[in-house]
């Protein structure tokens, strides 16, 4: 009898453990972002013992102590190596431990010599630097990723909406950065949400880094999931459940105002308010005699600027811009494949701005302003390089070339659920140019030569770099013209009247190209004579696929 029990108690422990480890293994731990620093480390050897160290200490802190967050400081001599990680709050040690395993595995891999390394799971995070970094939160390399499409698209949308807006609210007051919520959106389904940062930055800095992710996981409602990540946060909505409904937050306490002191902060108000008058007048008098940089105008000089590459370094990415390299030729200059110390191929564009031109003035503030756009379907800054006369920038790279090569050139056909996906995708980044982003930013010169194809052949709007930026306070402005005939808005093209309809007209000529296959400027000659495409569409309300 006794032996009996023993056996039943032992495949009750043993089941367990497996239902442990099938939790462990269905976790979400996808690969979602990685980047390496473009500088190698100067003393290898002492660089990665550090980091290995650091790993170990970090492991240990996870195993022994269950903490989700660390950070860990290693020196040898004078090479200092600063690491940290984060796990989400609702994972049990084991499983955050797994992840940090396989994140530590990871990180390695990618970056084999850089100086500085970063891997986010969906799960969990882990970046090292040389230099400390502990109080980052928007860096290069942040970005969003979205599921499938709702088929309850409005009711998920308003309600996707109210949840992440919350949530960029109140975990900035939370304890330990963190919120998680589960809300009804209607019948069984509810949206699950966490929004988390790291436990080492100020509230300022965590709340600038949550209305970054708010602002991106726009592009990705009325869609059943959608992640934004960035160097120092993490915010994720889904469908599908993501934790126990007994591991949410309440989150009410955070968004009220006022508290024991609201008459106080009342009073406060109303004296601070008329000093901010007082201030404001003052400053707006001021403005009266002193210039005002475009680039303050336009709030570039409150975000972080990019990366800046040594010309030397840009030169032997390029093979000195040999013509084996160059990937061609736009608008604004030659475009370079060009593959860094790292190994790391991105795409460099040598600029003609002319001397002393107006955009050559701006190219500092604009940049910088540019840098700072976040989206899957634009093509992603990385850096600049200014010497002497040169300006140059760095992208990242599309193995798949651009739009135009696959309608009207030799890389291939493409299928309808592709060139649907194309148009969506385009859309979207163009929409995010002009109402998303905190300016609103006018392309000039859509057309399939600038949009670029990912590995997936999702789209990306490319050559964005040096856009003329429209004010908030205007409805159009007059420029000069840049843009490419056959896809620019008539009132552009004659009077140089500039607006985001601009963006819009061209848009649809692209639309139109990735339907029939045709060129807008492509003439055929029948016996009435030579027709364009449009032509053919207005005149005779078709359009031959």
């Amino acid at each position: 009898m006794l032996q009996l029990k023993l056996l039943a108690l032992t495949l009750i422990w043993w089941s367990c453990i497996n239902l442990d480890y099938a939790a462990a293994a269905t976790r979400d731990t996808r690969l979602i972002n990685s980047g390496c620093s473009p500088f190698n480390a100067s003393n290898t050897r002492s660089f990665f013992a550090n980091v290995n160290d650091s790993i170990s200490e970090l492991r240990g802190e996870i195993s022994n102590q269950s903490l989700h967050f660390g950070t860990f400081k290693k020196s040898r001599g004078d090479v200092n190596t600063y690491t940290m990680f984060q796990c989400r709050n609702y994972l049990s040690k084991n499983d955050c431990l797994a992840c940090f395993n396989n994140a530590s595995i990871q990180i390695r891999d990618i970056c084999k010599i850089a100086n500085g390394a970063r891997v986010i799971y969906n799960d969990c995070f882990l970046r090292y630097e040389s230099e400390r970094f502990y109080q980052q939160t928007n860096e290069l390399g942040g970005g969003v990723t979205c599921g499938n499409i709702s088929s309850n698209a409005t009711n998920l949308k308003v309600v996707g909406q109210q949840v992440l807006n919350d949530l960029q609210l109140a975990t900035p007051k939370t304890k330990g950065f963190y919120a998680a919520t589960k809300t009804k959106v209607d019948g069984d389904r509810a949206i699950y949400a966490i929004a988390q940062c790291v436990e080492s930055a100020t509230q300022t800095k965590c709340l600038d880094c949550m209305q970054v992710g708010f602002n991106n996981l726009q592009s990705c409602l009325p869609n059943t999931d959608g992640t934004a990540y960035d160097a120092g946060c993490f915010m994720r909505y889904s469908m599908t459940p993501l934790f126990a409904d007994n591991q949410t937050i309440d989150i009410r306490p955070y968004l009220k105002e006022g508290g024991s002191s609201k008459k106080w902060a009342i009073i406060g108000g109303v004296v601070g308010g008329v000093v901010l008058l007082l201030l404001l007048f003052a400053l707006q008098w001021s403005r009266k005699t002193k210039k005002v940089h475009r680039g303050d105008i336009l709030g570039a000089t409150e975000l972080k600027g990019p990366v800046n590459y040594k010309f030397k370094d840009l030169k032997v990415a390029t093979k000195n811009f040999s013509a084996e390299n160059k990937l061609g030729e736009g608008g604004f200059g030659a475009v370079y494949k060009g593959t860094l110390k790292n190994g790391k191929i991105v795409a460099i564009k040598k600029l003609v701005l002319g001397k002393s031109s107006k955009m050559e003035d701006d190219f500092e503030s604009e940049v910088k302003l540019i840098s700072n756009v976040h989206h899957r379907n634009l093509v992603r800054l990385l850096g600049c390089c200014t010497k002497g006369q040169e300006r140059i920038l760095v992208y990242e790279y599309m193995a798949n070339s651009s739009l135009d090569k696959f309608l009207f050139g030799d890389k291939g056909v493409l299928n309808w659920k592709q060139r649907y996906d194309i148009i969506l995708g385009t859309a979207r980044g163009l929409a995010y140019l002009h109402e998303e982003f905190h300016v609103s930013i006018i392309h000039r010169d859509i057309k399939t030569a600038n949009i670029l194809l990912d590995d997936d052949l999702q789209p990306k709007i490319a050559d964005f770099g040096l856009a003329r930026l429209l004010p908030r306070d205007r409805s159009h402005l007059s420029t000069k013209f840049a843009g490419t005939l056959g896809y620019t808005a008539p009132e552009y093209a004659m009077q140089g009247q500039l607006s985001e309809k601009a963006d819009t007209y061209s848009y649809g000529i692209v639309v139109l190209e990735i339907i029939s296959g045709q060129k807008s400027t492509d003439v055929k000659i029948d016996e009435e004579g030579r027709e364009y495409l449009l032509q053919r569409l207005f005149i005779n309300d078709t359009v031959h696929v």
